[in-house]
């Protein structure tokens, strides 16, 4: 079985140092900015931020075409909505003013129902008077 050991200060010393030299070589080795590679990856990178612009304003142009078309629909909803309420609200009205008509109609008739009862009454009391020929006592006439 191994035994750990454990690194000294020189061991750590000079791992750090060889880890700092392997970065500034990678540093210097990095291509300069007017090499093949690097624009070719500048012009990919350009690409696909621009393909993402226009991915973004077609989704953009949808969405507002959606709301517009939400809105659309809503308002005509609203606007049969309204009408229905319109006509519920004459209907409800025509049945008001006819069933006033009719209470009318059957008040005047109880009316003149009265007036003709009235009127034969009237006329049994005259008749009764003048078959009589006198006048009964208490009346003076």
């Amino acid at each position: 079985m191994a035994i750990f050991r454990e690194k000294d200060v020189f061991e750590r010393r000079d791992a750090a140092n060889a880890a700092k030299r392997a970065m500034l070589e990678k540093f210097k080795a990095k291509p300069a900015a007017d090499d093949p590679a690097v624009v070719a990856k500048q012009a990919e990178r350009k690409a696909v931020l621009e393909a993402r612009a226009i991915r973004q304003a077609e989704k953009e142009k949808q969405k507002q075409e959606r709301l517009a078309r939400e809105a659309e629909e809503r308002a005509t909803r609203e606007a049969a909505a309204e009408a229905e309420r319109l006509a519920a609200e004459e209907a409800a009205q025509a049945d008001a003013k006819q069933r006033e008509a009719e209470e009318n109609e059957r008040i005047a008739r109880l009316l003149s129902d009265e007036v003709e009862r009235k009127a034969k009454r009237d006329a049994r009391y005259a008749a009764r008077k003048s078959r009589v020929g006198r006048t009964p006592p208490g009346f003076s006439g």
